[in-house]
């Protein structure tokens, strides 16, 4: 039996009841309809539940989604998503720090495609675990806080069995079994807004990237709130509606690991940056899950000139996020925690209690996770791809994300540690375009030209 993740609509109206309560709608009432009729809560880490519900209750489903969609939300006014009002809600806007024109080195670039590669790469196996589960499966081998790629030689048997390292990805992202960078969604995206301004310059709109999509990414290889946004381009609807039909995952995590190409292409123009990734982010999010695309685009704008800390990144970050967000809010906490807790297992835990109720994959905790890693780290390569994967949540996303402004910030790929680049091979799959086996090299030159174009 088929059951397709992340669109069965029984599946969905627990995540949208969640959705609701976070982003000031009030869906107590139609949350008692929905377990009176039999419903169940959402699956907890899975994207589909594991037998499909009674055509009544997805019917249900249905019009329950469709309910909820048309409560007014208390955060409204706090958390737009049009450009017009995001910009008008952000009083340290940005300018451009830098001549137009001025571009990281192909070298800096490399390094920066290869950290996000590598932090990715130590977070596969670990992708949906629990905390403790992690921590248990890292010290047997002394690799806790992880400084190197995750193992199952010398971890007990027993731990292996009540701990399974993530399904899909065990056979090619532990270390004894890396060959090269496997492919994934971390990377693809990436790869894809590469082709997006290959084809249509900066000036790109949100209906290109719906194209690109339909032409080169294929419908398997999506997941979330890009699944839902697939789904509704085939059934005919049109950004930004895409972002917000029957799409409860419009705040998680996906428009950030589409943001890299935005800040790497836009050096010291983080207020460029973070439009080109509002217009990318539009095509599947709304308000916290836009933000936070854009908060990464301009944080890496920044890190391209090769100027300042990671914390000048961190900062210029929050020039475009709507102050008084759920998101800024969640960022200026972690940084606050990091800057303060000298043992960052204890900003984890901490992190934790507070953002508890939100799902794994959400753009909130994550983000927000990422900031702390990098703020604890100084912007140090291994300490950050550590940190951001030591938090747990959604792993592989914040190792790839730390590991790039890490890696930009390094500057050269000789500057990474030899021991998480050499398993990469220089070579990266992909069911993207015609990227398949392309080296982190060629991928640098690629980026550059682009950062280069009027």
């Amino acid at each position: 039996m088929l059951r397709l993740t992340w669109v069965q609509p029984e599946d969905l109206i627990g995540h949208e009841l969640r959705q609701a309560a976070e982003d000031g709608r009030q869906p107590a009432r139609i949350a008692a309809r929905w377990k009176a009729a039999g419903g169940l809560d959402a699956p907890r880490s899975a994207g589909a539940s594991p037998g499909p519900a009674s055509r009544y209750l997805r019917l249900l489903a249905e019009d329950l989604l469709d309910e909820l969609a048309d409560l007014p939300s208390g955060l409204a006014d706090k958390e737009p998503t049009d450009l017009a009002r995001i910009r008008a809600s952000c009083p340290s806007w940005p300018t451009a720090s830098a001549a137009p024109g001025t571009a990281p080195t192909p070298a800096g670039l490399e390094a920066a495609w290869l950290g996000r590669a590598a932090g990715c790469l130590l977070g596969k196996p670990v992708e949906k675990l629990p905390l403790d589960a992690i921590r248990a499966l890292a010290a047997p081998t002394g690799n806790w806080p992880p400084t190197t790629y995750f193992t199952a030689k010398g971890v007990p048997q027993d731990l292996l069995a009540a701990h399974p390292w993530n399904r899909r990805s065990a056979a090619t992202s532990l270390a004894e079994n890396i060959d090269g960078m496997p492919e994934d969604d971390d990377l693809n995206y990436p790869l894809l807004n590469l082709l997006l301004l290959q084809r249509h310059g900066r000036d790109f709109t949100t209906t290109d990237v719906a194209r690109l999509w339909l032409d080169e990414l294929p419908a398997g290889r999506t997941f979330t709130a890009e699944r839902i946004a697939y789904r509704n381009l085939l059934t005919g609807l049109e950004p930004p509606r895409t972002a917000h039909h029957r799409n409860p995952f419009r705040e998680w995590i996906g428009a950030l690991i589409r943001a890299d190409v935005h800040g790497w292409t836009n050096p010291g123009n983080p207020a460029a940056a973070a439009e080109q990734a509002h217009r990318d982010a539009t095509l599947t999010h709304t308000a916290n899950g836009v933000y936070a695309a854009m908060f990464i685009a301009a944080a890496i704008a920044r890190a391209a000139t090769g100027t300042g800390t990671v914390h000048t990144c961190l900062d210029t970050g929050l020039t475009v996020v709507p102050p008084a967000s759920r998101l800024a809010r969640a960022v200026r906490h972690a940084v606050q925690l990091a800057q303060q807790q000298p043992d960052f297992d204890t900003v984890v835990d901490e992190l934790h209690a507070v953002h508890g109720a939100s799902h794994w994959v959400h753009a909130v905790p994550n983000t927000a996770l990422i900031a702390a890693a990098l703020t604890h780290a100084g912007g140090d390569f291994t300490g950050s791809v550590s940190r951001a994967v030591s938090g747990g949540w959604d792993t592989d996303s914040n190792g790839a994300a730390a590991g790039s402004i890490a890696g930009l910030l390094a500057g050269d790929p000789a500057a990474l540690p030899d021991h998480w680049t050499a398993p990469l091979k220089n070579r990266l799959s992909t069911s993207v375009g015609d990227f398949h086996g392309t080296g982190f090299d060629t991928l640098a030159q690629l980026t550059h030209r682009e950062a280069l174009r009027p």
